[in-house]
C-alpha cells in the first residue's frame, strides 16, 4: 500500500495549496499596497479549511439524506467492513446508507477514528457481495490514507480562489491600488481582475481535479490490495459506470460539493462538467486488470 509515503505526500499537497493561497494573497497585497491582505488570506484559508474538514461528514451525509445502520439491520455489511478494517489494522468506520437509487458509495470523516462509509441503496441492489467488498476496500483506503483531509483542503482552497477572483475584478473596476489615479480605476488592476476572473476558477478546478484523480487511482490500488481481489473492484466499476449512466444523480448545489468524494462520477458520463474530478472509468478498470495480471473477472 501507499502508507510509506502517504503522509509525506499529504503534507506536500497541503503545503502546496497553502502556498498557492498565500501567493494569491501576495498578488492582491501588491496591487492594493496593503500587506494586511496577506494575513487576511492566511486566516480565511485556515478557517475555511477547518470548517470544511470538521464538518465534511455531516455535510455530505445530510446532502444524501443518509442514515446510520446497526449490526442488527445490516449484519453482512458490518461483517464485511469489520473484516477489511481488521486486515488493515485500522479503526472500524461507521456505516450509513443513503436512500438513493443511483449506485454509488463514498467515505468521509476527519480521521480514521471518525471515519464513515456510506453506500446508496442503488449500489447495494446492483453489486454482488464480492464486488461490494471491492468497493468497500476502496472506500476504507480513502479514510485510512486521510484523503478526506486533502480533498477538504482542496475544495476549500478552490472555492476561496473563485471568490477572490470575483473580488479582484470588483476592486479593479472600482479603482485603487498602486498608481491609481483620481480620475478612474487602475488599468493594470482592471486587466489583472479580468485575468483573475478567467484564470483563477480554472486553476482551482484543475488543482481539485488533479488531486482527486490521483487519490482515486491510489484508493483503487490500495483498496484492491486490501481486499486481495482487484478484479472484483474492476467488475464493480464497470457495473457502476452503466448503472449511473441509466440513473444519474441530479446535478444540484447540495450534491456538487461532495461529488468528488464518490467512487464514481455521480452525474454520469454525459455530465457537462469541463473538469471531472474522476479519472476515466476505462483507465481505472484497465489498471486494476493489469494489477491482477490481466485475468478476466470470474462470475
Amino acid at each position: 500500500m501507499h502508507h510509506h509515503h502517504g503522509r509525506l505526500r499529504t503534507a506536500g499537497l497541503l503545503a502546496f495549496l497553502f502556498a498557492l493561497l498565500l501567493f494569491v494573497g501576495a498578488i492582491v497585497t501588491y496591487f492594493t499596497n496593503s500587506p494586511i491582505f496577506l494575513f487576511i488570506f492566511a486566516g480565511i484559508g485556515l478557517v475555511s479549511v477547518g470548517i470544511s474538514y470538521w464538518n465534511s461528514d455531516k455535510i455530505a451525509l445530510r446532502a444524501m439524506k443518509a442514515y446510520p445502520v446497526s449490526r442488527e439491520q445490516a449484519p453482512q455489511l458490518h461483517q464485511m467492513v469489520e473484516e477489511l478494517a481488521q486486515r488493515a489494522q485500522q479503526p472500524v468506520p461507521r456505516i450509513f446508507i443513503a436512500p438513493s437509487p443511483t449506485p454509488n458509495a463514498f467515505a468521509t470523516g476527519r480521521n480514521p477514528e471518525n471515519g464513515v462509509v456510506c453506500f446508496t441503496e442503488g449500489i447495494l441492489n446492483l453489486l454482488t457481495p464480492r464486488e461490494l467488498r471491492g468497493v468497500t476496500g476502496h472506500e476504507l483506503m480513502h479514510v485510512y490514507n486521510r484523503d478526506i483531509l486533502v480533498s477538504s483542503v482542496a475544495a476549500a482552497v478552490a472555492g476561496f480562489l473563485t471568490t477572490i477572483s470575483q473580488y479582484f475584478m470588483f476592486f479593479g473596476m472600482m479603482g485603487g491600488g498602486r498608481s491609481s489615479n483620481q480620475g478612474g480605476g487602475n488599468p493594470l488592476m482592471l486587466v489583472g481582475g479580468l485575468l483573475a476572473m478567467i484564470l483563477m476558477p480554472m486553476a482551482a478546478s484543475l488543482i481539485q481535479m488533479a488531486i482527486s484523480r490521483t487519490r482515486e487511482y491510489d484508493a483503487d490500488a490500495d483498496g484492491a490490495e486490501l481486499s486481495g481481489d482487484p478484479l472484483a473492484l474492476a467488475s464493480a466499476l464497470r457495473k457502476l459506470d452503466g448503472g449511473i449512466a441509466r440513473q444519474p444523480l441530479r446535478e444540484e448545489p447540495k450534491h456538487d460539493a461532495h461529488a468528488h468524494m464518490m467512487i464514481a462520477n455521480p452525474f454520469g458520463p454525459r455530465s457537462k462538467r469541463m473538469f471531472s474530478t474522476h479519472p476515466p472509468m476505462e483507465e481505472r478498470i484497465a489498471r486494476l486488470e493489469q494489477l491482477a495480471g490481466g485475468q478476466l473477472p470470474q462470475g
